[in-house]
């Protein structure tokens, strides 16, 4: 029986990047549920340490920046759609690290526009102590999704482009 291959654009072609954002859509909006379920705003478990679980109700962007309402909507969507575009137009999605990545990058932003949507904030709660009283900016899966997709896509590129040029 001779097996049917599916045109790159095809859905079944990117099923894992389906699966992958998926798969961070679902983890990022669990976690960020039972953190709104199970602590109060402002609340953390352990009360000390180096890594704690801080309910944070995030109205800016990267690291809390404050900007218009708007942005937080308009950008993320952009950027879905531009490194979606990118990815296609550069043969990224051909493999299963190239749709991994970006299977990360889009169910992290949509993660946390989904939050933006639904609660007019992103809640945060992983919470790193670093020392004294300095603490780095709360984030959460959503965050590390988007952070380890774009490292990955970073990597993927670069193999493509020193593939072509040197494969």
């Amino acid at each position: 029986m001779q097996k049917v291959s599916c045109p790159p654009g095809s859905l079944r072609s990117q099923k894992v990047l389906l699966l992958v954002t998926s798969l961070a859509v679902i983890l990022d909006q669990l976690t960020k549920l039972w953190v709104r379920k199970s602590l109060l705003l402002g609340e953390s478990i352990p009360e000390e340490g180096f890594l704690r679980f801080t309910h944070v109700a995030n109205e800016g962007v990267v690291f809390g920046l404050s900007v218009p309402q708007a942005f937080g909507f308009i950008v993320p969507v952009l950027l879905i759609a531009a490194v979606l575009y990118l990815a296609q137009r550069f043969s990224l999605l051909g493999s299963a690290w190239g749709q991994t990545s970006l299977g990360l990058f889009v169910g992290g932003s949509l993660g946390n526009l989904i939050d933006r949507m639904h609660l007019g904030h992103v809640t945060d709660f992983i919470d790193f102590n670093l020392w004294g009283d300095f603490h780095w900016p709360a984030f959460n899966l959503a965050d590390a999704f988007i952070v380890v997709g774009v490292a990955m896509l970073i990597v993927v590129a670069l193999r493509s482009v020193v593939g072509a040029r040197y494969g």
